[in-house]
C-alpha cells in the first residue's frame, strides 16, 4: 500500500521543497526547479546516473513545444503595445462605455488587451490608463484597477497562449483549441465576480482603501500615442484576437465534422491553422503589417521590438 501512494508523496514533498527554496531560501526559480527535481528523482528511486539524463528530456520535451507559443506570443504583445493597438482599444471601449460604466470599460478593454499579452506587459500598459481615467472620471484608482488586474490574471491564468494552459495542455495532450475554448467558459464568470462584483463587496467592507491616491513613477516613463499614431479600433482588435479566431475556427470545424483527423485538403488547412504555433506566427506576421508598416514604421524599428519581446521570457522558459 505504502509503495503505491509514494510517488504521490515524493512528489508533494517536492512541492514543498521548491517552496522552501523559493520563499524561504529566496533562491532563483530555475535553480530550485533543478535542486527539486533531482531530490524528487532520488525519492522515487531513479539511479544516480540516470537523474540528470532524465531532467534534461523531460525539459526538452516540454521546451520544444511550449517555447515557440511563448516567443511568438511575447513578439505579438510587444507589436500590440509598441504600434499603439492595445491603447486603441482600451481607449475606444471606454469612450464608448461612458464615465458611468467606466469600471466595465476597464475589464473588457484588460480582457481583450490580456488575450494577447503577458501579465506583466499588460499591467504596465493599461495601469497609466488606470490613473489618467480615474482622475476624468473622479473615482478610486481601486475602483477600475481591481476590474483590470482581475481580467489580466484570468485571462495570464486560464487562456492559451500564456504560460499555464499550454503546458497544461501539453501534458495532457489537450487540444489547445479545447482548452481555449472551455478557458472562455470559465474565465468570463470568474472575471466578474471577482472584478466587478467583488469590487462593490470590497467597497462595503473596506471603504477606506477606494479613497487612497498612488502614483505610477515607478513604472517610469510611458509612451503616450496621439489619435492620428494609432491603428483603427477595428484592426486593433482583430489583431489582438486573431490567434483566438484562428484556433477557435478549427476547434468548431471538428466540433461540427466530428473528425479528430482530417479527412480532405480543406480540413487539413483549417486544422494547420488553428494549431497554436502556426495560428500565433500568422498573428506575428498580421502584426508587423497592421502594428509595424501600416502605421509607418521601419522595418528594423519593427524588429527592435520583435527582439526586446524575446529577453524577458528568457527565464519563464528555463
Amino acid at each position: 500500500m505504502f509503495n503505491e501512494i509514494w510517488p504521490l508523496i515524493s512528489v508533494v514533498l517536492g512541492i514543498v521543497i521548491l517552496l522552501v527554496l523559493i520563499i524561504g531560501f529566496k533562491l532563483n526559480t530555475f535553480i530550485s526547479l533543478i535542486i527539486t527535481s533531482m531530490i524528487t528523482a532520488l525519492m522515487l528511486g531513479i539511479p544516480l546516473t540516470k537523474i540528470m539524463e532524465t531532467i534534461e528530456k523531460g525539459m526538452g520535451s516540454t521546451l520544444g513545444h511550449i517555447a515557440l507559443i511563448f516567443g511568438l506570443g511575447a513578439i505579438l504583445g510587444k507589436l500590440l503595445a509598441d504600434g499603439g493597438g492595445a491603447t486603441r482599444i482600451a481607449d475606444t471601449l471606454i469612450q464608448k462605455f461612458g464615465q458611468k460604466h467606466v469600471q466595465w470599460a476597464m475589464l473588457v478593454a484588460a480582457f481583450i488587451v490580456g488575450i494577447a499579452l503577458f501579465f506583466e506587459v499588460g499591467l504596465v500598459l493599461l495601469i497609466p490608463l488606470v490613473f489618467t481615467v480615474a482622475k476624468r472620471a473622479n473615482v478610486s484608482v481601486l475602483k477600475l484597477g481591481l476590474p483590470m488586474v482581475t481580467a489580466l490574471s484570468v485571462t495570464h491564468g486560464f487562456l492559451p497562449p500564456h504560460p499555464g494552459p499550454v503546458v497544461i495542455a501539453k501534458e495532457l495532450k489537450a487540444n489547445v483549441g479545447d482548452v481555449l475554448l472551455y478557458g472562455m467558459i470559465i474565465a468570463i464568470p470568474v472575471t466578474l465576480i471577482a472584478g466587478p462584483i467583488f469590487n462593490k463587496v470590497a467597497q462595503k467592507m473596506i471603504p477606506s482603501a477606494y479613497t487612497r491616491e498612488g502614483d505610477i513613477s515607478a513604472l517610469g516613463a510611458q509612451k503616450e500615442f496621439t489619435d492620428q499614431e494609432m491603428p483603427g479600433f477595428g484592426m486593433s482588435l482583430l489583431t489582438a484576437t486573431l490567434p483566438v479566431i484562428l484556433m477557435l475556427v478549427s476547434t468548431i470545424t471538428q466540433l461540427v465534422t466530428g473528425h479528430d483527423k482530417p479527412t480532405n485538403l480543406f480540413e487539413s488547412i483549417i486544422y494547420m491553422i488553428g494549431t497554436a504555433g502556426t495560428a500565433m506566427l500568422i498573428a506575428v506576421l498580421f502584426a508587423i503589417v497592421t502594428m509595424g508598416l501600416m502605421r509607418k514604421r521601419k522595418m528594423n524599428h519593427i524588429m527592435e521590438s520583435v527582439t526586446n519581446a524575446i529577453y524577458p521570457i528568457g527565464m519563464m522558459l528555463l
